[in-house]
């Protein structure tokens, strides 16, 4: 086990390298000056003070040297300081994390809760007005975009009706416990972020379950009296969410990452919009930490992913 864990981080050292040098070189190459940008407006602002910002945030180098001062100071712990908040990036990222994660973790649940029992239910019900229901769901957890959706469950739930709050984390003025008041401002951009999930365990599910229904040992559970039950949900299932299990080893770097746009729609609070502004600004020390930490919890995932599948499935051994 240890040393398919060291072979696995070995592997994933080429692809992280290969991610740093595409996102330095997108950042330093997409259009608009930085310094232009955060002194725009400012009187007396020379060409000697822009030249003086420049040098002093390293920009006037060349672009593989700004790349080898960038790495060297990853690896002495530092990914840059931010040009705008002149604060360490990656720690400016890390104070917006748990907002992130909440949010990520509770997508993942209702991705779970709603998703596992909707493919099964296809399944069980093959051919019928519910099987179908369930199939075009997950196809219009698929089409439907993400930002499209969250606005027009803001017109309806927050502007029209009144029942959950648009924006933020919590409301102005309230306490930071108040778990109510939380639950409310998650409740939509949780079920957002969680769609596609949901589609996507349904459809997953669906075709597993049955694949797994009509093999020999679910008929030799059948043929000795065993409950309808018992047959589906501790026989079949298990062998069923296998699969699910794949689909998980990436999911929650897919959730923080793309929870970059729905922080942006509900102006949740976390990694996802505090990069987003950050892009906005060319701010690269906090573009460039935001995506090497999603990446590296991407590689993470699914070596967490393949541990997993010795407890599912007792047959898969890690050597």
């Amino acid at each position: 086990m240890r040393d398919f864990i060291i072979r696995r981080l070995v592997y994933a050292v080429p692809t992280l390298i290969g991610i740093s040098i595409i996102t330095f070189a997108i950042a330093r190459l997409s259009p608009g000056d930085p310094i232009r940008l955060f002194t725009f407006g400012i009187k007396d602002f020379t060409q000697e003070d822009y030249l003086r910002l420049l040098h002093a945030y390293g920009l006037d180098k060349p672009m593989p040297l700004q790349y080898v001062d960038w790495v060297t100071n990853i690896f002495r712990g530092s990914f840059g300081e931010s040009l705008i908040y002149h604060r360490d990036a990656f720690v400016m990222l890390m104070e917006r994390l748990p907002n992130t994660l909440q949010l990520a973790l509770v997508a993942l649940l209702i991705q779970l809760i709603i998703g596992v029992p909707l493919g099964v239910l296809a399944a069980l019900k093959r051919g019928s007005w519910v099987d179908g229901a369930i199939r075009i769901f997950g196809v219009a957890g698929h089409a439907v975009p993400a930002f499209w959706l969250g606005l027009i469950l803001i017109i309806l739930f927050a502007v029209n009706l009144r029942w959950l709050p648009s924006i933020g984390m919590l409301t102005v003025g309230h306490d930071q416990w108040d778990i109510a008041d939380r639950i409310k401002h998650m409740i939509l951009p949780a079920f957002v972020l969680a769609l596609t999930g949901i589609a996507n365990y349904s459809r997953i599910l669906r075709t597993e379950t049955l694949d797994v229904l009509a093999q020999d040992f679910v008929r030799t559970a059948h043929s000795k009296g065993l409950r309808e039950r018992t047959v589906v949900y501790v026989h079949a299932l298990r062998n069923a969410l296998i699969p699910v299990v794949t689909a998980l080893g990436g999911i929650l770097a897919a959730l923080v990452g793309g929870a970059l746009v729905i922080e942006q729609v509900f102006s949740w609070p976390g990694v996802g919009q505090f990069t987003f502004q950050a892009a906005i600004a060319k701010d690269y020390p906090i573009v460039q930490a935001g995506v090497m930490f999603t990446s590296t919890l991407l590689v993470l995932s699914y070596l967490l992913r393949d541990l997993t599948y010795a407890i599912v499935d007792p047959r898969i051994k890690v050597g």
